[in-house]
C-alpha cells in the first residue's frame, strides 16, 4: 500500500512510518519544515514539504495521488494557543480530507481524542481543542466518499508499547502508549471493515490485532 501521513513529523506518526516501512508500505509523510526531512527518512518514509496551514485543496490532492490511505495525524501540539487549534486541529483536518476525496483516497484515517466534541462549552485552551477536534471529525463523518475511521486515544504516554489495548466505541478514560496507537492505528489502515467507526482506545488486555479484528466484527 501506499499511505500519506499529515503531521509526518509528530510523535505518533514517525512511530507509524516505521511501522508501516518495515512491513513493506511505501509511506509519505507530510511536514512543514525541510530539516524534520531526515527523520522522516531514517523512519522509512518519504518527507513531502507542505504547510497545511497555507497550502489549497488541489496542492494537497496532488500530493495524494495514487494512495490508498491517508491518515491525519497532525496537531498543533500542547504548546499551541487557541487559534492553532482552529488551523491546524481542525481546518487543516478538514482540508486534508477534502483533498482526499478530490485526489479519490477513500480510506482515510484520523487520529482524535477522547472528549473530542462540537459542543464542547468553555474557553481555555484544551477547551478549544477538544471542540476543534470534535469539528474536524464531524466533518469528516459527513463525507460520503470516504472510507473513515475516528481513533480517538486517551491520555499518551511515553511508555514502551505493550501491544496490549481496550479498543471500542466507549471505553472509559484512560491511558495508551504512543507505540500503541501507531500499532493500532497500522491495523486500522488495512481493516476496511472499520469504516464508519469513531473508536476510543487506551491500554487493556486485548493483544492489538485482535482488538482491531473484534471492533471490525471478525
Amino acid at each position: 500500500m501506499r499511505i500519506v501521513i499529515a503531521g509526518g513529523h509528530g510523535q505518533i506518526a514517525l512511530r507509524l512510518e516505521r511501522l508501516l516501512a518495515a512491513r513493506g508500505d511505501e509511506v509519505a509523510g507530510i511536514i512543514r519544515k525541510a530539516e524534520q526531512a531526515d527523520d522522516l527518512r531514517e523512519a522509512g518514509a518519504e518527507p513531502v514539504v507542505l504547510d497545511l496551514e497555507s497550502a489549497s485543496v488541489e496542492e494537497v490532492a496532488e500530493r495524494l495521488r495514487g494512495a490508498d490511505a491517508a491518515v491525519f495525524a497532525a496537531g498543533a501540539g500542547p504548546g499551541s494557543g487557541a487559534a492553532r487549534k482552529d488551523t491546524v486541529d481542525k481546518a487543516a483536518a478538514i482540508l486534508f480530507a477534502d483533498a482526499a476525496v478530490r485526489a479519490g483516497v477513500r480510506r482515510f484515517l484520523i487520529v482524535s481524542s477522547m472528549g473530542a466534541d462540537p459542543g464542547h462549552e468553555g474557553d481555555e485552551v484544551f477547551d478549544v481543542y477538544l471542540r476543534a477536534k470534535g469539528e474536524a471529525d464531524a466533518y469528516v463523518r459527513s463525507l460520503e466518499a470516504l472510507d473513515w475511521t475516528i481513533l480517538r486515544p486517551g491520555a499518551l504516554t511515553d511508555d514502551a508499547g505493550k501491544g496490549l489495548v481496550r479498543l471500542e466505541a466507549h471505553t472509559g478514560r484512560g491511558s495508551v502508549p504512543r507505540d500503541d496507537v501507531a500499532a493500532v492505528l497500522a491495523e486500522l489502515v488495512d481493516m476496511p471493515a472499520t469504516s464508519g467507526l469513531t473508536l476510543e482506545l487506551i491500554s487493556g488486555s486485548a493483544p492489538v490485532s485482535v482488538a482491531v479484528k473484534s471492533v471490525a466484527g471478525n
